[in-house]
């Protein structure tokens, strides 16, 4: 079970091996969106997204002997990398599973964190069952990348953070737009939020067409796509919410919102143009709800959550909006 206890102690394991990323602010897009925008940078956290922090916090409380046995996990790219770098920062042996058709900018660094990178199908394989038995077999620890209390802590922080950041900017009640998959960013910021800061009420932001979490909420029930790939947010392409964050989301979150293909890409032209950073499509879908979404109020919090993409998708994007 994860609880703010449990977020609190993340942050004190990851103390000084993940950065504190900034709350930005950007007057033109503001004046663009129509409503006050303040952006958590998560693109510029160590690894390039906000797993940096679930990874570190769960490589870091396993025991000695299974960081010696090693660790694996299953990602697009984000997860891997930052279970990658715990690992690597550990002495941990890590072996990554990957689909084929992840950015190959994702491929590449986690090789580069010293991980074995095994490469499937997403169409066609089933990576849980891939996972689970190359855990056994080899006697790998399997970290999640949602689905996992540790995790989940580890990515509270992010929401520990945003509370303190909020208050020093004299913001007291916003809607805090986090870009989700599984949920273990947004259930952890939800929890972190709920101790520290009640007034700031979380809704997630997906892709349309991938939008289970969305759905769930609405219909209380675990609600799965149709789809396992296909959108160009692939950093947040799941099939159904978290066993563990859907009940945490759905006592904690609002409305879902969902964002275009399209919307994610201006939203990466828009996040250059006004803030100087660099997002994935998936890491700019809060970005693109804060913009897009009509049922907002004048103040709102995005969560951008990586900056990963591929030279070509940043090209696109520029070319097309910027």
């Amino acid at each position: 079970m994860t609880d703010i206890a449990a977020i609190h102690s993340a942050a004190a394991r990851m103390a000084g091996h993940v950065r504190e990323t900034p709350l930005l602010n950007a007057p033109l897009l503001d004046r663009l969106a129509g409503r006050r925008i303040f952006v958590k940078a998560e693109c510029l956290q160590i690894t390039g997204s906000f797993k940096a922090r679930g990874g570190w916090s769960a490589v870091s409380a396993l025991s000695p002997e299974a960081r010696k046995r090693g660790v694996i996990a299953y990602s697009s790219g984000n997860h891997a990398q930052g279970v990658a770098y715990a690992a690597a920062a550990h002495a941990s042996p890590c072996v990554i599973l990957m689909p084929s058709d992840a950015p190959q900018v994702k491929i590449a660094n986690t090789r580069a964190y010293g991980a074995e990178v095994v490469l499937y199908d997403r169409a066609a394989a089933d990576r849980d069952a891939m996972g689970a038995s190359l855990s056994q077999d080899r006697g790998l620890t399997l970290i999640r990348p949602y689905d996992d209390p540790l995790v989940i802590a580890g990515q509270g922080t992010v929401g520990i953070e945003l509370a303190r950041q909020a208050a020093a900017a004299g913001i007291t009640e916003a809607e805090v737009l986090v870009c989700c998959g599984g949920g273990g960013l947004s259930s952890g910021i939800a929890l972190a939020l709920e101790a520290h800061a009640p007034r700031l009420k979380l809704r997630t932001a997906e892709p349309e067409g991938f939008d289970d979490m969305a759905r769930s909420l609405t219909s209380g029930k675990h609600e799965r796509n149709a789809r396992v790939s296909g959108s160009i947010c692939d950093a947040i392409l799941t099939p159904t919410p978290g066993t563990l964050t859907l009940p945490i989301l759905q006592r904690l979150a609002g409305k879902g919102t969902v964002i275009t293909d399209d919307q994610a890409l201006q939203a990466v032209a828009l996040a250059f143009t006004h803030l100087r950073i660099v997002l994935e499509p998936g890491g700019a879908a809060a970005l693109a709800a804060a913009v897009f979404t009509k049922d907002l109020p004048d103040t709102v919090i995005a969560v951008v959550t990586g900056g990963n993409v591929d030279p070509g998708t940043f090209r696109t994007a520029l070319e097309r909006f910027a």
